[in-house]
C-alpha cells in the first residue's frame, strides 16, 4: 500500500504525491513497486533488498539516490499468546524532492512517528532530518520494547524462585535471543548513522535532531547490553541452582542406597539354603532384623559425621 503525507502544521495523508511529500510503502504489490520504478525512477534492486527479513543496515548511493536500510522494532503475539520481539529491515530513499520508506514488514515505529509529531507539533522533517527523525523513532521504540522485556525478566524471575519449571526457563531463553537481535540490529544503525554523519559535514541538518539520535540509540544500546548481561548471569545462576539441587538429591539417593544395602546383605546371607547355625532357633529373625537395624544406623551416623549427608 502507497500512502502520501504532506505535512501542513501536521502530518495529513494526500490523495497525491506533492513535492517534499512523504511516500510511504508497506507491503507494496508489482503494481505499486513498478509505480515507484516509473514515476520516481526508484532503484528497485534495493527495494527487494529489504524484503530479507536478515538485511543489514547499510548505505548505498545509487543514480543520485541515497539509499539507507535500518533495523526497526517489531513486535507480534505468537500462537500461545507470548509476545515476540523482532527487528526489521526499513528502507529509505530519497533524492532532491522525493522521500520515499520501504518496509516488507508490519511495525509500530513510522505510525507512532506521524502521530507523536501531530500530537507534540514538531517542525517538518526533510532530507537527512526526515532520516534522523525514523532513527529517533526507532530508537524510543527499541528502549519501549526493552523495557516490556524487563517486565517479562522480572515476572519469569519471580516465577522460577518458587519452582523450577522448564517453560519459565524457555521463556528465559527466548529473552535472551531477542535480546541478542536488539544488540546486533542497533549496533548495525550505529554504524549508519556514522556513515551519515559523513555526509551530514557537507549538508544542512538539524544538530539538536543529531544529538538526541545519538543519545537515545546509544542508550538502546547500552540498555540491551546490560539486560542481556544480567539474563546471562540469571541463566548461570539457575543452571548452577539446578545442578546442585541434582547433586543433593544423587547423593541422597546414594546414601539410602547404602544403607538398604546393609539389611539387603543380611537377608540375602540367612537367607541361603545352607546350614548357619540359626535354622531351629526361634529368634533368629528377631536377630537378623535387629542386626541389620543396627548396623543401619551406625552407618548413618558414620556418614553424617563424615558430613556426607
Amino acid at each position: 500500500m502507497i500512502t502520501y503525507w504532506k505535512y501542513d502544521a501536521c502530518y495529513i495523508q494526500a490523495d497525491e504525491w506533492e513535492s517534499h511529500a512523504w511516500i510511504k510503502v508497506d507491503n507494496p504489490t508489482p503494481d505499486e513497486l513498478a509505480l515507484l520504478e516509473s514515476r520516481w525512477q526508484a532503484p528497485l534492486d534495493f527495494v527487494h533488498d529489504a524484503e530479507d527479513a536478515d538485511e543489514r543496515p547499510r548505505v548505498d548511493e545509487e543514480d543520485q539516490w541515497l539509499a539507507v536500510i535500518v533495523r526497526i522494532p517489531s513486535r507480534s503475539i505468537d500462537a500461545d499468546g507470548e509476545p515476540e520481539f523482532h527487528t526489521r529491515p526499513l528502507a529509505v530513499l530519497m533524492r532532491g524532492e522525493v522521500f520515499i520508506t520501504v518496509s516488507y514488514f508490519d511495525n509500530e515505529v513510522l505510525d507512532d512517528f506521524v502521530q507523536w509529531s501531530n500530537r507534540r507539533r514538531q517542525p517538518e522533517r526533510r532530507g537527512m532530518d526526515m532520516v534522523l527523525s525514523i532513527l529517533l523513532s526507532s530508537s524510543v521504540w527499541y528502549l519501549k520494547y526493552l523495557k516490556q522485556m524487563n517486565i517479562m525478566m522480572k515476572s519469569v524471575e519471580d516465577r522460577l524462585e518458587k519452582s523450577m519449571d522448564n517453560d519459565e526457563l524457555l521463556r528465559m531463553m527466548g529473552l535472551g535471543k531477542y535480546l541478542i537481535y536488539f544488540i546486533t540490529s542497533l549496533r548495525g544503525n550505529e554504524v549508519v548513522l556514522m556513515r551519515l554523519k559523513k555526509r551530514l559535514r557537507t549538508a544542512a541538518f538539524d544538530e539538536d535532531l543529531l544529538y538526541d539520535v545519538d543519545i537515545e540509540m546509544q542508550q538502546a544500546y547500552d540498555t540491551a547490553n546490560i539486560y542481556s548481561q544480567i539474563l546471562d548471569r540469571q541463566q548461570s545462576s539457575y543452571s548452577s541452582i539446578i545442578g546442585n539441587n541434582m547433586n543433593v538429591i544423587m547423593r541422597t539417593l546414594t546414601v539410602i542406597t547404602i544403607i538398604l544395602m546393609v539389611p539387603t546383605g543380611i537377608a540375602g546371607f540367612y537367607g541361603m539354603n545352607v546350614p548357619n547355625g540359626m535354622e531351629a532357633w526361634a529368634w533368629g529373625f528377631l536377630f537378623a532384623l535387629l542386626l541389620s537395624a543396627i548396623l543401619s544406623v551406625l552407618i548413618y551416623i558414620y556418614l553424617k559425621r563424615k558430613r556426607l549427608i
